[in-house]
């Protein structure tokens, strides 16, 4: 497929903010069509990483907790950062450990997406995680987590509510529910 020049011309680029986790960058620029103008973008120093378990019995488990920038709960699939360095399945499989105490015989990656892209260039890696044993979970300092074990039928219909909203959570829901669908998943669902 034929990819188009970038329009946009860089006039002069300013870091407006930095943490471990972010850069925040305010550009001035010329637009498409010609005019002056000015862009904020967000880079992320980390790959968002997302896990959907899933069981023989089709049941998969799901992660409470107040998101801040919302400042509200939200329910999600467990998910992290993974260093840019960092090979993507190890750091699923910290975080699956982490946030659930699940340890996983099979991994599949089903989606990679791009979050937010007209402000933020973060990059998310979504797994599927199966033949699952039950261990410790081991929670970071700034995770308060709730856990709770479903049906993927009962997750899609939290997405379907509007219950679930996290975009790597809605995604991956909707990919296990649409490989299921397609007969592409072995477990008994």
């Amino acid at each position: 497929m034929h990819q188009p020049e970038n329009p946009w011309t860089i006039i002069e680029r300013n870091q407006v903010y930095e943490n471990p986790w972010i850069t925040v960058t305010e550009f001035q620029v010329v637009n498409p069509a010609g005019g002056p103008g000015i862009y904020g973008t967000v880079h992320f120093k980390n790959k968002a990483i997302g896990i959907i378990p899933l069981d023989e019995q089709g049941n998969t488990w799901l992660v409470g907790q107040f998101r801040f920038p919302l400042s509200q709960y939200s329910w999600e699939i467990p998910e992290g950062g993974g260093h840019l360095d960092e090979e993507p399945l190890a750091a699923a499989k910290r975080e699956l450990l982490e946030e659930t105490g699940l340890v996983a015989q099979n991994w599949t990656k089903i989606l990679e997406m791009h979050l937010s892209n007209s402000v933020s260039d973060e990059h998310s890696i979504i797994y599927l995680a199966q033949n699952l044993t039950q261990g410790k979970a081991a929670p970071e300092e700034t995770e308060l987590l709730a856990l709770k074990k479903i049906p993927i039928t009962q997750a899609m219909d939290m997405v379907q509510s509007g219950e679930i909203t996290d975009a790597m959570s809605v995604a991956a829901i909707q990919q296990v529910q649409w490989l299921i669908c397609q007969n592409k998943i072995k477990n008994k669902v």
